[in-house]
């Protein structure tokens, strides 16, 4: 069991060299496919809403739309090759992927970002996106699209490169029983099952049968041996959780996200927006 394919949105934002460096680091232990998907913005969705726009200024402003669009795309996929290259990876067409080499693709279509990463992103085996900056009002839509709609594990990448050259070497499991965390435990497990070692951070749990110990026991059964660290939520899980995985010298952090809704969460206690806004470290996170 293994990771084949990783799809990472990538647009004019300045952060992709930053997330194709954090894809290529987990698809690295796996020699899975990257698979960079670019959304090309529709010129009629250039044209303001709501609004008479005379016929004559409606095609300048497309003509312009398609100009902008071809300049970004030029630039991005130049970015994209380089820094695949420099990462080992071989650059081919989608219909040349070589399963179980590191090869790497670009999709572009044209259309709406949370559109595409929906349809293409629930046939990954993981979804890489930037860690939002709220400030400026950058990344937080790709990250909901990826969580809410595609269903899939999505690796929250700090800024900059990746750190490891390969992530995963040490994995710290954020576990309290929950529906999120386990369904983040099964839809991560090749990822676990190749991590030289893992560490459960322990928040207690009120549903029998889902004991930390247990969850140990579920992963000695699948060849993965884990130690136990118990950590005290208390009022502040999302800070708890995150200095818990640094102490331990995890490179990885896998977790469950936002276990009702993104207004009223419940994954130990309210950790995931804490977690996404203040992570120095790559997070796995799985709704």
């Amino acid at each position: 069991m293994r990771i084949s394919k990783i799809i990472v949105p990538i647009r004019g934002d300045g952060k992709g060299e930053g997330v194709l460096s954090h894809a290529a680091a987990l698809g690295r232990r796996h020699n899975a496919n990257i698979e960079a998907l670019h959304c090309r913005a529709r010129p009629e969705d250039m044209i303001p809403y709501g609004v008479v726009v005379p016929r004559a200024l409606r095609e300048q402003i497309k003509r312009q739309a398609v100009t902008v669009a071809d300049t970004e795309e030029a630039a991005l996929r130049e970015l994209f090759d380089a820094v695949m290259r420099d990462e080992g990876y071989e650059v081919v067409e989608a219909d040349a992927v070589k399963p179980e080499f590191r090869t790497a693709t670009w999709i572009e279509e044209q259309g709406k970002q949370a559109e595409l990463i929906r349809n293409h992103g629930r046939l990954a085996d993981v979804i890489v996106v930037a860690k939002p900056d709220r400030d400026a009002n950058l990344g937080e839509n790709t990250l909901k699209a990826a969580l809410f709609q595609a269903g899939r594990p999505v690796l929250v990448c700090p800024p900059g490169p990746a750190q490891h050259v390969a992530l995963g070497d040490r994995i710290a499991i954020a576990w309290n029983g929950s529906r999120e965390a386990s369904v983040a435990v099964g839809l991560a497990m090749p990822v676990i099952q190749t991590a030289v070692e893992v560490v459960i951070l322990d928040g207690g749990t009120k549903h029998p049968g889902t004991s930390a110990s247990e969850l140990r026991r579920y992963l000695a059964m699948r060849g993965v041996v884990a130690e136990i660290k118990p950590v005290d939520a208390d009022d502040r899980p999302g800070r708890v959780i995150l200095e818990a995985a640094a102490k331990a010298g995890a490179d990885l952090l896998i977790m469950g996200a936002y276990g009702q809704n993104r207004e009223h969460e419940t994954v130990f206690g309210g950790a995931t927006q804490y977690v996404v806004d203040r992570t120095g470290m790559p997070v796995l996170m799985v709704h």
